[in-house]
């Protein structure tokens, strides 16, 4: 519970967090942003890292002139496609056998059978449409290889996922991350965010026990 708590806390409060990181690491922040991006997409067991959330308030610190934007977008859009890649690459390693394991603390069966009916339906396009939804977001690359897509299709799809994903929440948050209200509501904010993109799913759940 202690480390559950501490992780709400980093989630909730990411702007003092990632601020203090910028202070304490200078140039090095570049690397640890990456890290994070890259592991939220690149793995199916890491899920809960902040993906949307973390895109905006980055994009709030670069206002202030913590970092440059211009860097910044750079870096987060490669860790998002490379992660991607790997989460693919896994993917066509593992095969369909995934399918027959079962739920645990690091594999969620449910959203990776969800992710599996939303790619028949959607395509390529899935992976530009998961990068805006949680979970989704982890597991369509990885469905992507279990199928195994054409890379060079999957390629295209996945860079202009992660271009449109990165660029439009950092930049969300470059122009309105430091506006007096948002400044002054940024923990409710950055909820907002998180419930924002949990609706889709929220949706999809009750139609699927309506149905």
């Amino acid at each position: 519970m202690e480390y559950l708590a501490a992780f709400i806390d980093i989630v909730l409060h990411l702007d003092k967090h990632l601020a203090m990181l910028v202070q304490q690491y200078g140039t090095w922040i570049y690397a640890i942003l990456f890290a994070i991006i890259f592991s939220e997409t690149g793995f199916v067991v890491t899920p809960f890292l902040p993906g949307d959330s973390l895109l905006f308030v980055a994009g709030a610190l670069a206002a202030l002139g913590g970092m440059d934007i211009g860097v910044l977008l750079a870096v987060l859009v490669v860790a998002a496609a490379l992660g991607n890649m790997l989460n693919y690459q896994i993917g066509r390693f593992i095969g369909p056998r995934v399918f027959r394991w079962e739920d645990s603390l690091f594999f969620n069966k449910a959203a990776l059978n969800k992710t599996e009916a939303f790619y028949e339906k959607h395509g390529g396009k899935t992976l530009v449409i998961s990068r805006f939804l949680p979970l989704f977001r982890t597991f369509a690359p990885f469905v992507a290889g279990v199928g195994k897509m054409d890379y060079l299709r999957f390629s295209y799809f996945n860079l202009l996922g992660a271009a449109l994903w990165v660029v439009s929440l950092t930049l969300a948050g470059y122009f309105f991350g430091n506006l007096p209200w948002v400044q002054q509501n940024l923990t409710v904010v950055i909820l907002g965010i998180i419930v924002l993109s949990m609706i889709p799913m929220v949706i999809g759940w009750l139609q699927q026990r309506k149905a």
